[in-house]
């Protein structure tokens, strides 16, 4: 959430901003600003008004002392008259706070300078790329080969849950597990600290990372007991330094950890959901960075390093991309997407997204750094797929299959006991 200083100091900067998302944010902000005058003057009226309380009751045990006592009465009339409009103003108050919080909400994180203005992926900028990206003689798309090898049975998952809850079977699981096990290892290499969060969160976690109220009808819903299965794994280990205050000396802090994701994905059809594409429940390795200010835009290019490393050592052709406004993330400042060419499909997938947030987490989690000298400011937060599963394993099986059998990359024989798939 943007923070209400930074827009009344910086108004015309943040709708500059935002138009990069193709938002026109002139009203919105204004409208801002507007009811925090009105919450400042209300502020002020209450100040003002319970300082006036406080004069009358000092006064009224003097007047009774001095035997005043119709003085005395007629001052406690007054404070009763002022205790009433007291409490009129504390309400109006908290209306104030509370619709600023709402509108606050509702806009989006500004823009970092470097990311370009756009309306859909079309407009995003290819930074750098790595390896051929050319279609195999044998060019054959993961779900036929899984089919072939008996890996994963879609078919099966729709028997048990419905579309998008595949059932990994055989050597398709252990590749799925050694996977997570390797980008877990390669985190703990890294310097990250791995955690096991909880697998579903209240509606407090998902504000406080932004999924809330944005992406509300994108969450499954456990209404009875108002908990929400996580889309992600930045979701709970952001959380875990929600209403936190960290010493500046103990950051950067780096989290790594493994969880199921489970995402509604209304609307999602076409080519684009086939196979392994696009899933309500996907396996992901996440990596999660708290952050000085002043260092979190090379943290920014470190964790994008780590991840090219990762497809590195899995010999997968990848591209990095700076997303332009309108197709980053609501919560991001700046986010670089990494896609991985899938042979079978001739397309590019997408794999991993690694985002710098800035305050706009920390400000809705009060997450704060505390200096030596006692001063308190908001961290910036960041987090990335490191990596994201289904795709992952897609272009593996596609991008390593000659007709007759799948080469397993070098990196990963030692997690799966095995090297190809026969």
């Amino acid at each position: 959430m943007l923070q209400l200083a930074h827009i009344r100091e910086n108004r015309q900067e943040i709708i500059e901003a935002l138009q990069k998302r193709g938002i026109n944010a002139v009203e919105i902000i204004d409208q801002i600003i507007a009811l925090d005058d009105h919450r400042k003057q209300t502020q002020s009226a209450l100040d003002q008004s319970l300082s006036e309380a406080k004069k009358i009751a000092s006064e009224i045990g003097s007047m009774m002392k001095a035997g005043r006592m119709e003085e005395a009465n007629a001052a406690k009339a007054a404070t009763g008259t002022i205790k009433k409009r007291n409490q009129e103003l504390e309400q109006e108050l908290k209306s104030h706070e509370a619709g600023l919080i709402e509108l606050l909400a509702t806009v989006p994180n500004a823009p970092h300078a470097s990311v370009p203005a756009g309306k859909s992926s079309d407009d995003n900028e290819t930074i750098r790329a790595w390896g051929e990206a050319e279609n195999a003689e044998h060019a054959t798309p993961h779900w036929d080969i899984t089919k072939k090898y008996g890996l994963i049975d879609f078919e099966l998952g729709v028997k048990i849950t419905g579309a998008g809850f595949p059932v990994y079977l055989g050597k398709g699981a252990k590749l799925q597990r050694s996977l997570i096990q390797f980008f877990l290892d390669q985190g703990e290499e890294a310097g990250y600290t791995e955690v096991i969060p909880p697998h579903m969160v209240n509606a407090e976690s998902g504000f406080g990372t932004g999924q809330l109220p944005d992406k509300d009808g994108q969450m499954y819903h456990a209404k009875e007991d108002d908990l929400y299965l996580i889309p992600t794994g930045e979701v709970p280990i952001t959380n875990i330094y929600r209403d936190v205050i960290i010493a500046e000396d103990d950051l950067p802090i780096k989290n790594v950890g493994y969880s199921p994701c489970f995402r509604r994905e209304a609307g999602s059809y076409g080519k684009e959901v086939r196979g392994l594409n696009r899933l309500h429940q996907f396996d992901k390795v996440e990596i999660v960075q708290l952050s000085k200010p002043e260092d979190s835009y090379a943290a920014l290019e470190v964790m994008v390093e780590h991840v090219e490393q990762l497809l590195q050592k899995l010999e997968l052709p990848y591209r990095v991309l700076r997303l332009c406004g309108g197709d980053m993330g609501f919560t991001a400042a700046l986010t670089y997407d990494l896609e991985v060419y899938s042979k079978g499909q001739g397309r590019w997938l997408e794999v991993s997204s690694v985002s710098n947030f800035e305050t706009y987490q920390a400000n809705r989690m009060k997450l704060r750094i505390k200096s030596k000298d006692g001063k308190k400011r908001l961290a910036h937060t960041l987090n990335g797929s490191a990596l994201a599963l289904p795709r992952i394993l897609a272009a593996i099986l596609e991008n390593n299959y000659d007709g007759e059998a799948v080469r397993i990359p070098a990196c990963l024989v030692p997690y799966t006991k095995f090297e190809t798939i026969e």
